[in-house]
């Protein structure tokens, strides 16, 4: 697996130079655009889950302990964090979202059979993989519910409610906007309470604020130990980086606000890496001074985690519906809604049973990588090679997005 991860992040790397030496400048223009700030929101409310929220505080202890893990000596945990979650496996998302958006339409890879049952597994299994970690995750945050370790009905029902918030929120995509917009406000405003409580409780300053930010400058000094898996637990987070790239690739590339390709890339690795290292930073800065999270702050961490469950799996049922054409228009609401409910709430339980993996999921999208290359290679190289703008029909109207269902 190790291999095989390896050959796809050295590929997939290699596929964004190329990108960016052929088309640096092309307009890029989504189905549906919206505006820039409204499509960065989307972006990093949609590519990112609870994990955000919930990891860090379980992870910096264990990047600091070089006597268990020596391969995390070359920057301290936070930079060790920060590449775990940001900058550079953005590039995924960048690339699958200029295929969708450039690409695909002049290919259609995605349009056949065997790769679209398989790229709705990929999805389908993702979105579950999100609501699972969301489950097992809850007892270390709500220790008040049950004893800090053990799943208990509580937790279920949590989950239970954003997966029906999700599916409901999915039926229409006007939506989207709503969730987004909301859910990055919310996430500003806990970064800002809780540094302010760290500030007004003689815990912080300003200049502390800053010095420890600055410590993610040694992620970009050793970047290349980040191109390929330090251990197993790295490789872990990078197939489920592959897992997301695809189907967050899709989704957002309807929504593209004609970027030119460069500034996508920018937008797409700067912007939501500047939001994760400020987070990041806030969170570090509680570990390194042992600090306790208060309990109306955790509530407000809890909450704005579940929101951005309910906006992942919102784009992600979205996504295979409309792959599918099992929308809601066409099944009607009751039975989009009762369908789209159980299928979620097993497959959710499925992963808890350890009955699947997202390594398996992440591997398998890797395929669908290689897989594309070949097919434009044989069949598809001139028409892929003579783009030289977005589908005529993306036309950079951002009043779309009220009139799509």
């Amino acid at each position: 697996m190790t291999l095989w991860l390896s050959t796809g992040l050295i590929f997939t790397f290699a596929a964004i130079a190329l990108i960016l030496l052929k088309w640096w400048d092309l307009k890029v223009v989504g189905v549906t655009p919206v505006r820039t700030f409204t499509f960065i929101a989307i972006l990093f409310t949609s590519g990112l889950d609870v994990g955000l929220i919930m990891f860090p505080l379980t992870e910096f202890a264990g990047y600091g302990d070089l006597a268990t893990s020596p391969e995390y000596g070359f920057a301290n945990p936070l930079a060790i964090e920060f590449g775990f979650w940001a900058f550079l496996i953005w590039g995924f998302y960048f690339l699958t979202c200029f295929y969708f958006c450039v690409i695909e339409p002049r290919v259609k890879f995605f349009d056949i059979p065997l790769v679209k049952l398989v790229n709705n597994v990929v999805i389908i299994g993702t979105c579950a993989f999100t609501a699972f970690l969301l489950l097992v995750n809850l007892p270390w945050y709500l220790p008040e519910i049950g004893d800090g370790e053990t799943v208990v009905p509580a937790f279920y029902l949590i989950v239970f409610a954003a997966i029906a918030a999700a599916v409901y929120s999915s039926s229409k995509i006007k939506y989207v906007r709503i969730l987004s917009l909301g859910s990055s406000w919310l996430f500003i405003a806990l970064i800002a309470v809780m540094w302010g409580r760290a500030f007004l409780t003689g815990n912080g300053s300003v200049g502390d604020f800053f010095g420890t930010a600055g410590l993610i400058g040694e992620y970009f000094t050793n970047l290349h130990y980040f191109m390929l898996p330090l251990n197993d637990y790295h490789e872990f987070y990078l197939f489920w980086w592959f897992s997301w790239s695809i189907m967050i690739g899709q989704f957002t590339a309807r929504f593209v606000s004609g970027l030119r390709t460069w500034q996508l890339m920018i937008a797409m690795l700067v912007f939501p890496s500047a939001a994760i290292g400020t987070w990041f930073s806030v969170l570090y800065h509680y570990h390194a001074e042992g600090l306790n999270i208060a309990a109306f702050i955790n509530i407000a961490m809890i909450t704005v985690g579940i929101l951005m469950v309910v906006n992942s799996l919102d784009s992600l049922i979205r996504l295979y519906t409309d792959n599918l054409n099992l929308t809601a228009r066409r099944l009607g609401q009751g039975r989009y809604y009762l369908g789209n409910l159980v299928a979620m709430c097993g497959l959710t339980l499925l992963f808890q049973l350890d009955f699947l993996r997202i390594q398996w999921v992440g591997a398998l999208v890797i395929a669908l990588y290689f897989s594309c290359f070949v097919y434009i290679v044989m069949k598809r190289r001139s028409e892929v090679m003579g783009i030289e703008a977005s589908p005529k029909e993306n036309t950079l109207d951002f009043g779309k997005i009220e009139l799509a269902s």
